[in-house]
């Protein structure tokens, strides 16, 4: 592939969605591209500010917040596991309110709890810490949400 056709590419794919660093390091390593082509396609998507580290944390904690009701802890994750730096993670988990994170919690513990069965009440009350840790949220936020649900202890 050429080097004009991959920024093609990845412009085209930058102005439909959100994409980091590591996302286009990812989509160039499959594609054949002359030496040194890799460095200038990067600088440029991030001269003309197609790519922009801060922004895609921002929308990625907000997605995966409101739409895929992750935690705090494994939208962490997620972003050092895709070469966000420590201060721009820091700064996008900032816009998620402890309240709301809590709200999410409750709901999704009140949905899971409908269907998990067990042979008692600590044996269901362990499925919904693991449910709730595998989903990201500290063990401190599960304690208090499930000790204030009469439904869920």
């Amino acid at each position: 592939m050429s080097e004009a056709d991959a920024l093609s590419r990845l412009t085209a794919r930058c102005a439909l969605s959100e994409y980091c660093l590591a996302d286009m390091r990812r989509m160039m390593s499959r594609w054949q591209l002359p030496e040194g082509a890799e460095g200038r396609i990067i600088s440029r998507l991030l001269s003309e500010k197609y790519i922009d580290e801060e922004r895609y944390a921002h929308a990625f904690v907000r997605d995966k917040f409101r739409y895929n009701h992750w935690g705090l802890v494994r939208i962490e994750q997620e972003l050092r596991r895709r070469g966000i730096d420590h201060d721009t993670i820091a700064g996008a988990l900032g816009e998620i309110d402890t309240d709301a994170s809590l709200d999410s919690l409750r709901h999704i513990l009140a949905v899971k709890r409908r269907s998990v069965s067990g042979r008692n009440e600590s044996d269901i009350r362990a499925k919904l810490i693991r449910f709730a840790i595998g989903r990201g949220f500290s063990y401190s936020q599960i304690l208090t949400v499930l000790g204030e649900a009469p439904d869920c202890d």
